[in-house]
């Protein structure tokens, strides 16, 4: 069988949501992380924000310890935000540019217009060992300006991908294919995240150069609710294999 390149960090913030849905701890967030490890993620991500509607910092503070492949804390760079991560320590942080009531990301960062001051918050993150990464579309201008901040690692805002793949897949991912040729050409690292599913998955990881690693949360726990947890990852994995 052909080795996992491509690394599946789960994204639980949905485990959160439910979990908060009702109050108390069922689910528990820690224990769908440490199962999503044994099950064979590769990573766990979550988003808290600062409505704490989901992921909680106190969940972001649990989940540390307990995380024994790579944790992956993604977020608006504000000063609580900053302040949390750099308690936590954890592998990667992605600074995504949502305001503060967004319902989800859905956008990436316009490296242009605020390098300056992603430089000083990447240029912080640094100085505490933690590797960044920044949330981007596929402009080419956004990519090189993203490589001047210094940043590690950009992860690819990838809903435009995923809608128009049903009706013209080639299309649908030249635009990402080129970015990670960019990437590469320049020495960034390269993520992918937002609506990626077990349908339009492999297309994607076949046709991008250079990817490291793939952040996906609601359609695969979303999944999970059908197959069950272990399936669904097994699944991703293999999908990631193929």
């Amino acid at each position: 069988m052909k080795k996992n390149l491509v690394r599946l960090s789960v994204n639980i913030n949905k485990i959160a949501t439910l979990r908060n849905a009702r109050g108390g701890n069922t689910p528990s967030v820690t224990a769908a992380a440490k199962n999503c490890e044994a099950f064979g993620a590769q990573g766990i991500t979550v988003h808290p924000r600062p409505d704490e509607r989901h992921i909680r910092y106190a969940d972001v503070r649990q989940l540390k310890p307990l995380v024994q492949t790579e944790f992956n804390v993604e977020g608006y760079p504000n000063e609580s935000f900053l302040k949390l991560v750099e308690e936590v320590l954890p592998h990667q942080v992605t600074l995504v540019p949502d305001p503060p009531g967004a319902l989800t990301s859905n956008a990436g960062w316009d490296t242009v217009a605020r390098k300056a001051e992603l430089k000083e918050i990447i240029d912080r993150l640094h100085s505490q060992g933690i590797r960044t990464s920044i949330f981007l579309g596929t402009e080419e201008a956004h990519i090189h300006a993203a490589k001047e901040t210094g940043t590690d690692r950009i992860e690819l805002y990838t809903e435009p991908f995923a809608d128009l793949f049903p009706t013209d897949p080639a299309k649908a991912v030249a635009p990402f294919a080129r970015a990670g040729e960019i990437a590469q050409e320049i020495g960034l690292g390269l993520n992918a995240g937002h609506d990626l599913n077990l349908q339009n998955l492999r297309f994607f990881a076949q046709h991008v150069p250079g990817l490291l690693e793939v952040s996906i949360g609601h359609a695969l726990i979303s999944d999970a609710l059908y197959f069950g947890l272990e399936n669904t990852i097994q699944q991703y994995l293999r999908t990631l294999e193929a």
